[in-house]
């Protein structure tokens, strides 16, 4: 019998374990899963379109970089109970405090109108009118969070996150019926040797740096730190924390590389080759080119994943800011709290989500130019954010034991180093497309 208790000990110990890691999980799934946003989707298809699955290697590098940084703010967030915004204010005082607070809320009001244009154009492909889509999903979205609890917020979310996997099966069905020569084989082949005819263009340094910018953002340093402080968690779950956020970056690695098979089997592969310019052609562009059935419902399929993503962006980036603000201002900054404890915090994420949205109702409002102008303006203020939070976490005084080691450290600043080049280089490629010529 011996044997038998010592299993029913372990199965114990195991389930609880179990249920801890469960408990735990939100956060980091939530932050990354909505990194793959209606601008990330639209990147990623133009991706595939024009360099089929030769730029899939990049992954091996995103992945582990929004992992690095993501985990920052796990132990940040648990150590101090505070949201970023907050931290940074009392760290570096009221002028770097306004500045990080100012920057953060005009790049995530601007990307808030990205998400809405992602949003429309998808259920455009249904036939719906623009205006009901923008009515009907601020309408959801601010039911969303006046339950008054942040694990009813996170359960609801966490249900649509799951949608951001219909692209997987769209993936299938491309490589099935596309014309890939070599199958699956070309695709591995992506990961450890890519071919680039025509050497290194501007046009692929634009793509390259722009699969970095989707993937790592200002939002999300802000958003998931204080999801952290809000869900409760503490020192005891930074472990937790980190396998959480683990998840999500592996997730969204994952649905951002199916995404790339997909348009990469369709359109790069396809005879003559096919481009698209966002997700929306991507879905249009679909249908014709599979056989009959399975192009509409790979078409659908787009579509819904688009959708999805411009609302759980939307949702995650309006909330960031209400989170943000509230710490800077001292309201009520929780969604444990009814929107009479705090009306300020929940004022705060509708007018943007109002304001927002309403710029895409605007009869010929410059959509593209918008877009194009959100990805220069991210470039202000991600390095700020990621030496504010690397230097956060280099506080003895505040981070005790959970200050970061040195590999930590050299892994974080190469990290930073690497984004600063990347995204000075993509911001001067749109703002001056003819600075960079290299083997055009």
């Amino acid at each position: 019998m011996f044997w038998l208790s010592k299993f029913i000990h372990r199965f114990r110990r195991f389930r609880r374990r179990t249920l801890l890691l469960l408990a735990a999980l939100g956060p980091g799934i939530i932050t990354m899963v909505a990194d793959n946003d209606a601008g990330g989707i639209s990147t990623y298809a133009v991706t595939g379109s024009k360099y089929g699955f030769n730029l899939l290697w990049v992954f091996f590098i995103l992945i582990p970089m929004a992992y690095c940084v993501q985990e920052m703010t796990v132990r940040l967030g648990a150590v101090t109970k505070r949201g970023h915004a907050e931290a940074i204010f009392d760290a570096f005082g009221p002028f770097w405090g306004w500045f990080s607070i100012f920057d953060l809320f005009v790049i995530n009001w601007l990307t808030l109108v990205t998400e809405y244009i992602g949003m429309t154009e998808a259920m455009s492909i249904f036939g719906v009118p623009r205006w009901l889509t923008y009515l009907a999903v601020t309408a959801v979205l601010i039911g969303v969070v006046m339950s008054g609890r942040y694990w009813t917020f996170e359960k609801i979310t966490l249900f649509f996150c799951l949608f951001n996997l219909v692209y997987i099966p769209a993936a299938l069905w491309a490589m099935k019926t596309g014309n890939v020569a070599g199958g699956w084989g070309k695709v591995f082949q992506g990961f450890y040797r890519p071919e680039f005819p025509g050497g290194l263009t501007t046009d692929l340094l634009f793509i390259v740096m722009a699969n970095i910018g989707t993937t790592i953002t200002p939002w999300q340093i802000f958003f998931q730190q204080s999801a952290v402080v809000d869900k409760g968690l503490d020192v005891r779950d930074i472990k937790l924390g980190k396998i959480d956020t683990f998840a999500g970056s592996l997730l969204t690695g994952l649905v951002a590389i199916f995404i790339i098979i997909a348009t990469g089997a369709a359109f790069f592969h396809h005879h003559p080759p096919v481009t698209v310019e966002d997700a929306k052609q991507t879905a249009n562009a679909l249908a014709p080119l599979l056989p009959a059935g399975k192009g509409q419902w790979a078409r659908a399929l787009f579509a819904v994943g688009l959708f999805d993503a411009g609302f759980l962006g939307a949702l995650c980036i309006s909330l960031a800011t209400s989170w943000a603000v509230g710490e800077v201002f001292g309201w009520a900054h929780t969604l444990n709290r009814s929107v009479r404890d705090a009306p300020w915090f929940y004022g705060v994420y509708f007018v943007t989500l109002a304001t927002a949205g309403a710029v895409v109702l605007i009869p010929r409002a410059p959509l593209i130019t918008i877009t194009m102008f959100v990805q220069v303006v991210a470039v202000t203020l991600l390095p700020a954010a990621l030496v504010f939070l690397i230097l956060l976490l280099n506080d003895k005084p505040l981070m005790g034991r959970h200050v970061s080691t040195r590999w930590q450290n050299v892994a974080n600043w190469s990290i930073t180093i690497f984004v600063v080049i990347m995204s000075t280089l993509f911001g001067l490629a749109v703002l001056f497309p003819g600075i960079l010529r290299m083997g055009r």
